[in-house]
C-alpha cells in the first residue's frame, strides 16, 4: 500500500489553511531564514507562472506524533484550540515566505543580505511592471514598517505609501491584497479612478497568475511510520539550508513527544531550562555544539551495545562498535538520550575540570574542541575517579598526545571512538595503551614552521609555557594572572622583526613559536625594535619596574628563555637552546622522549616508566 499522494493545490488554498492553522509546522523545523532578495525573486516567480517546487506535507492523526507551531504570522487569525489537519515536511521557507507577503496584514520580518533584520512591506510598482513585464524584479519594492521608503540615512521620505489612499494615488500594489483585492479595487476608484483602466490591465497580467497558481503536493498518509518521516525529511532537506545531525535526531525524538531543541536550548514559553546553557557557565566550555554532545551520548550509548554482545556471546562483525560516526548518532534511540545526558552534563563539566588542571582558562586557548567529545565521554563514566593519580596521569598524558601530535583535526570519528574505549581499558590495564599515545610524535623540526597562533600544537606549547609559572616581564605577575585581571596581553616576537631583519635574518627564521611568547603590552612597548640587550636594559630600568639583572634572568627563564644569549643578542644560539628547552616541556607533558639530532634525545623515555607503572 503506498503511503503517499502525489497531487497539485491552488497557492490560495494552501494560505488560507495556513491562516486557518489547518496547515502548520512540526516544531523541530528550524526557524524562517530567507532574506529579502529571497522574497522578491519568489514573487516574480509566481508572477511569471514558473515553478518553484513541490510541497510535501505529513496527514495527521497517526501514529507519528509531533509538537506543532503556526507558520510564523499566522498565529493571531488562529481560532483557539484549532488542531493541524497537516504539517509541513518541506517547503516551510516558500509558504512561510508567500503568507507573510501575500496573506498576512503586518509587515514581513526578514534581513538584508549582509545578514541585518529589517521589517517590510512588498508592493508592486503597477506603471513599471505594464510598461516592462520582462523585468517585473524592477516593478517589486519593499518599503518599511511605515509603509515609507526613506533616503539621506532616514531623514527623508522619498516614498510614502503609508495611507490606502497613497497607495492608489500612486499606483503601488500592495503585495497583501493580491489574493483579495477588493478593499483596495474600491479606494481606487474612490480616490483615482483615471488609474482603473492601468490596474485592470495589472490584474489580468499579473494578479491572475498568482491566483491562478498550482503547486504540486505530495501528501504522505498518517500510516506513514515513525523511520520513514524522518528519513524523508532528512532526504528532502538536503538542499538550501542543510540539516544538522541535531535537528535529525530532534525530529526523530517529536515523533516520539520528546522536544530535545527545549532539552538542549531551554523554552521560557514551556519553562524548560537549557542544558546547554547549564554546561556554558564554565567558560572553557563556552560555544558547546549540540553534535559534539550527541557525538559523547553515542559513545556511551555504542559501548554499551558493545558490551552487551559480548556478554551474550557474540563474536567478530556480531560485535557492534562504538562509534561517534554521523550515520550511528542518527540511529540513536530516545532511551539513549534520557539514560546518558544528565551523565554526560556532568562529563563535559568536570571536563572544565580537568582543562582548568592542565592551566587552561579560556575557550580560545583550546587546541581542539573535538577532542572534548572523548574527553567528557570518559569522564561521564569515571566521575570523580579521574582525580585518582593514576588515572589523571594517564588522562593528561593522552590530551597532550593528542594536542601535541596534532592528531585530533580534520575528520576524527574513528579516533574519537577508539579512544574513549582504549582509554577505559587502560585504566584498568598499564599494557594497553591507546593508539594516540603509541603514535603521537613531535618532531622538534616542527617548531621551524609553527607561526599560525590558531594551530593546535602552537596553542598547546603556549600553554605548557605558562603552566611552569611564565611571568610578565613588565608586571611581574604570572600571565595568567593578569589575564584573569584582563590586563592586555599578546603574543610577541622575543627578538623583534625590525631587529632580525637589520641583521638579515629572514621571515622564515624569526617568525616561529621559538621567536615568540605572551606578554602585556606594556612589556612590549618597551621591546620596540630593539636588539634584546638594550631592551632588557630599558625594561629593568622603568621607575615601576626596577629589576636586577638576576631578577629579570628569573621572569625570562619561565618563559623558558636563556637570559644569557638574549643579552649577547645571540639569535641563533637562543633559538636553539628554546628549542631545546620547549622540547623537554613537550617530553614531560606527552610522556615520551623526542629526537632532536640524529641519534640524540633530549631525556630519557618515560613510555617504558609509564606502562609498568
Amino acid at each position: 500500500m503506498t503511503t503517499f499522494d502525489s497531487t497539485k493545490s491552488s497557492l490560495r488554498d494552501l494560505l488560507r489553511e495556513i491562516r486557518e492553522g489547518k496547515i502548520q509546522l512540526p516544531d523541530f523545523q528550524r526557524g524562517w531564514v530567507w532574506d529579502d532578495e529571497h522574497i522578491r525573486d519568489l514573487l516574480v516567480s509566481i508572477a511569471r507562472s514558473f515553478p518553484i517546487g513541490a510541497v510535501m506535507l505529513l496527514e495527521t492523526g497517526g501514529d507519528v506524533h509531533f509538537q506543532t507551531r503556526p507558520v510564523e504570522g499566522a498565529e493571531p487569525g488562529i481560532p483557539k484550540g484549532q488542531q493541524p489537519e497537516n504539517l509541513i515536511l518541506d517547503g516551510q521557507q516558500r509558504l512561510t515566505t508567500l503568507f507573510q507577503a501575500l496573506a498576512s496584514d503586518s509587515f514581513v520580518n526578514t534581513r538584508t543580505s549582509k545578514g541585518k533584520s529589517i521589517k517590510r512591506y512588498y508592493y508592486f510598482d503597477i506603471k513599471q511592471a505594464l510598461e516592462n513585464p520582462l523585468a517585473l524584479d524592477e516593478a517589486i519594492i519593499a518599503v518599511d514598517e511605515n509603509r515609507q521608503r526613506r533616503t539621506n540615512f532616514g531623514r527623508d521620505v522619498e516614498l510614502d505609501l503609508s495611507t490606502r489612499e497613497l497607495e492608489c494615488q500612486q499606483l503601488y500594489f500592495p503585495c497583501s491584497q493580491i489574493m483579495v483585492s477588493d478593499d483596495w479595487e474600491a479606494t481606487l476608484h474612490k480616490v483615482a479612478p483615471e488609474h482603473f483602466a492601468a490596474y485592470m490591465d495589472f490584474r489580468n497580467q499579473l494578479l491572475t497568475p498568482f491566483r491562478n497558481y498550482q503547486l504540486p503536493v505530495i501528501l504522505l498518509k498518517k500510516e506513514t511510520t515513525k523511520e520513514a518521516v524522518c528519513l524523508v525529511f532528512e532526504k528532502v532537506n538536503t538542499g538550501g539550508v542543510s540539516l544538522s545531525v541535531f535537528e535529525l535526531i530532534t525530529a526523530s525524538y517529536a515523533a516520539d513527544g520528546y522536544n530535545l531543541r527545549d532539552d538542549w536550548f531551554g523554552s521560557r514559553q514551556r519553562n524548560v531550562e537549557s542544558r546547554k546553557a547549564r554546561i556554558e557557565k564554565d567558560e572553557l566550555l563556552k560555544g558547546i555544539e549540540a553534535t559534539e554532545f550527541l557525538q559523547a551520548v553515542s559513545l556511551l550509548h555504542t559501548h554499551e551495545q558493545r558490551k552487551a554482545d559480548r556478554a551474550a556471546g557474540k563474536t567478530g562483525k556480531q560485535i557492534r562498535p562504538v562509534s561517534a560516526k554521523r550515520a550511528d548518532v542518527l540511529q540513536l534511540p530516545l532511551s539513549a538520550w534520557q539514560t546518558w545526558a544528565t551523565p554526560l552534563e556532568t562529563g563535559f563539566k568536570l571536563a572544565g575540570r580537568f582543562l582548568r588542571k592542565e592551566c587552561f582558562y579560556s575557550r580560545k586557548e583550546l587546541p581542539y574542541s573535538t577532542q572534548l567529545v572523548p574527553l567528557a565521554a570518559v569522564l561521564a563514566r569515571l566521575q570523580e575517579r579521574w582525580l585518582e593519580p593514576k588515572i589523571y596521569e594517564k588522562l593528561s598524558r593522552w590530551y597532550w598526545c593528542g594536542v601535541l601530535g596534532e592528531l585530533y583535526g580534520g575528520a576524527v570519528e574513528t579516533r574519537i571512538a577508539n579512544d574513549y574505549e582504549e582509554l577505559l581499558e587502560w585504566f584498568e590495564d598499564n599494557e594497553a595503551v591507546p593508539r594516540t599515545v603509541r603514535d603521537a610524535n613531535f618532531q622538534p623540526e616542527r617548531f621551524d614552521t609553527l607561526r599560525s597562533r590558531l594551530s593546535a600544537a602552537y596553542k598547546g606549547i603556549n600553554i605548557l609555557v605558562l603552566r611552569e609559572g611564565a611571568k610578565d616581564w613588565f608586571w611581574k605577575a604570572s600571565i595568567q594572572e593578569l589575564d584573569a585581571h584582563e590586563i592586555a596581553l599578546d603574543i610577541h616576537h622575543i627578538f623583534p622583526r625590525a631587529w632580525c631583519e637589520a641583521q638579515g635574518i629572514g621571515r622564515e627564521r624569526y617568525d616561529t613559536l621559538l621567536n615568540k611568547t605572551l606578554i602585556s603590552y606594556k612589556a612590549n612597548r618597551k621591546i620596540g625594535g630593539d636588539a634584546p640587550s638594550r631592551y632588557l636594559s630599558k625594561i629593568q630600568s622603568e621607575k615601576q619596574v626596577d629589576l636586577s639583572d638576576q631578577e629579570m634572568g628569573a621572569l625570562l627563564a619561565s618563559h623558558a628563555l636563556s637570559p644569557e644569549l638574549l643579552r649577547a643578542d645571540n639569535f641563533d644560539e637562543f633559538i636553539e637552546d628554546r628549542r631545546r628547552k620547549l622540547s623537554r616541556l613537550i617530553e614531560k607533558a606527552m610522556g615520551k622522549q623526542l629526537i632532536l639530532e640524529e641519534n640524540t634525545t633530549t631525556s630519557v623515555s618515560m613510555e617504558s616508566e609509564t606502562a609498568s607503572a
